[in-house]
């Protein structure tokens, strides 16, 4: 009889714990991760039942008054809560646009790069911001922005503004957004091209001799090749920063917000934390963080349902 034609051995118990057994060292390696991954991530799952109950810390989970959709109806009608909600998805919409197109034109431009020693002092100089606090990085961006700091100076010499009218950048709300992103950029992208960097890597070299020796010259080759070639992995860290759409970040927003460009800087993780801990309304925050992992979720999982039926790749 052939061996297609045998009958194929279901799978047991016996058979897992078998393979368990033969990679028992994988397994006992795996297991701090497992622990940390149920203590830090599905456990405080069970703290999502705050945001159906008005919430006291010092009653016991029996004692505690339940109140349904309470703090979710609250949310929708509070004017506030879609203001920044506005805030967060355009925040996080310069951020996703600006950071891949800067970070994919940098990997593509450190790649043409032919001095070593030059491509790697470029390499140093984008990837050091990365290193540097939000804290420290808010107190640089903060004195460059100042009346009295270095651009309003530069604005001043070439004769655009008169001394005395030096601009108050951080103190006019619809500037905030673009603030931030130029922040982010400079803070991040660097890094960012690790991943593009890496990926061009792995594309054969042999396809760019083909292409120079039929007279492809180097936008042409970026264009036909090294883009197509980064191709996968664009798309999988675009549907992961889709499913990361209403995270916008909190420590840039916390830093240089102010009073006066509170209308544009306040964020949704900034809105959890002034109306729901600061004022001990612990369930309209827990409701707020539900919010935002459900829409995260259903964002995650139609960005790769998309990318499926396009047959491109994808996280599942």
């Amino acid at each position: 009889m052939s061996p297609r034609m045998l009958p194929k051995k279901k799978a047991g118990p016996h058979l897992f714990i078998k393979k368990l057994v033969q990679q028992r060292t994988l397994v006992f390696m795996s297991v701090p991760f497992l622990v940390w991954l149920f203590v830090f991530k599905y456990w405080p799952i069970w703290g999502w039942t705050i945001a159906f109950q008005d919430y006291k810390p010092a009653k016991k989970f029996a004692e505690q008054t339940w109140v349904g959709w309470k703090h979710f109806e609250f949310l929708f009608q509070d004017e506030r809560f879609f203001r920044v909600l506005r805030n967060t998805l355009a925040m996080s919409g310069i951020n996703l646009v600006l950071g891949f197109v800067t970070a994919i034109t940098l990997a593509l431009l450190l790649n043409e790069i032919r001095r070593l020693a030059f491509k790697r002092l470029v390499q140093t100089v984008s990837y050091l911001p990365h290193f540097i606090s939000w804290v420290v990085a808010a107190s640089i961006i903060q004195s460059t922005l100042s009346p009295d700091g270095i651009i309003n100076e530069l604005l001043i010499r070439l004769g655009f503004i008169a001394k005395g009218e030096e601009i108050l950048f951080l103190g006019k709300g619809e500037w905030f957004w673009g603030i931030f992103g130029a922040s982010s950029v400079w803070k991040e992208v660097g890094w960012n091209t690790i991943v593009y960097l890496a990926a061009i890597t792995m594309i054969d070299p042999a396809q760019y001799e083909a292409a120079e020796m039929d007279g492809a010259g180097r936008l042409k080759r970026m264009w036909y090749i090294t883009l197509p070639g980064m191709k996968p992995v664009i798309v999988v860290l675009l549907i992961m920063n889709i499913g990361n759409l209403l995270e916008s970040g909190f420590e840039p927003q916390y830093l240089l917000g102010n009073g006066m460009n509170v209308d544009f800087s306040e964020n949704l993780d900034i809105f959890v934390l002034k109306y729901g801990i600061n004022q001990n309304n612990f369930s309209l925050a827990t409701a707020g963080g539900i919010f935002k992992t459900v829409v995260s979720f259903v964002l995650l999982f139609f960005a790769n349902n998309v990318a499926k039926r396009m047959g491109e790749a994808r996280l599942f």
